[in-house]
């Protein structure tokens, strides 16, 4: 299977399948199994995408695979912590960090569209600055997976942990889809992961500086993220 996958033998249709059909027999698999799965199947057309907020898919993925890719995407908008996080992480992990960025810089995207895009049109900013570069990131690989968990927010309650990403035609593995907060943060305390200094500062969720502010009490995860603007998703996931 894995050298069918590898000379790109399968069609569309055979990876949905091949997708699905993963998302039902790993339902009650570990976190570890799942991403034994992806790199088994895919090997170095598999990697970890990364926000940069923890790096927890990222160390059990290295655990499976070492060396494996973390594509991280900069949209000139974080935080300096999130930038510093990416580093530390390329700096002690056992992963190859791939950095990669939208088409025009923010100046130049400004120049285009006026300032502060993400205040007037948040979701042009988003498939400016987020959707088509991680499109265009994502060419090389067949599947990739996301640090998604049912329990971050009502839209994100039913994510497979293996599914088919439909609009780029790519496996999507989300391996802690299951897990609960408690889970990661006994996972980063057992295991030393690097995260995001902002998760102790309020953020429960950290994107881009304009657009993330800390969370209230008895908030959702996501609900610092455009707040007041009825926006939950950048568009990555849908």
């Amino acid at each position: 299977m894995t050298d069918t996958l590898l000379s790109g033998e399968l069609t569309d249709e055979e990876l949905r399948e091949l997708a699905e059909r993963a998302g039902r027999e790993l339902e009650d698999a570990s976190a570890i199994e799942i991403l034994t799965w992806a790199t088994t199947t895919f090997g170095p057309r598999f990697c970890v995408t990364s926000s940069m907020e923890d790096a927890v898919v990222a160390h059990l993925a290295s655990r499976v695979l070492p060396g494996v890719d973390v594509v991280f995407l900069d949209t000139g908008y974080h935080f300096p912590e999130t930038i510093g996080t990416r580093d530390a992480v390329d700096a002690v992990m056992d992963v190859n960090v791939i950095t990669i960025t939208p088409r025009q810089t923010v100046a130049e995207q400004d120049a285009e569209y006026g300032e502060k895009l993400h205040d007037r049109d948040p979701d042009l900013c988003c498939a400016l600055r987020k959707v088509k570069p991680l499109e265009d990131g994502l060419t090389a690989y067949a599947a990739w997976a996301t640090g998604l968990r049912r329990d971050e927010s009502p839209t994100r309650a039913n994510t497979p942990v293996v599914g088919w990403d439909a609009k780029r035609r790519k496996v999507k593995v989300s391996p802690i889809a299951r897990w609960t907060q408690d889970d990661v943060d006994a996972y980063v305390a057992e295991h030393g992961v690097l995260t995001n200094p902002l998760l102790m500062d309020g953020y429960a969720s950290v994107g881009c500086a304009p657009c993330t502010r800390r969370v209230l009490e008895g908030e959702d995860a996501r609900a610092g993220r455009w707040a007041g603007r009825g926006k939950t998703e950048c568009g990555l996931h849908g």
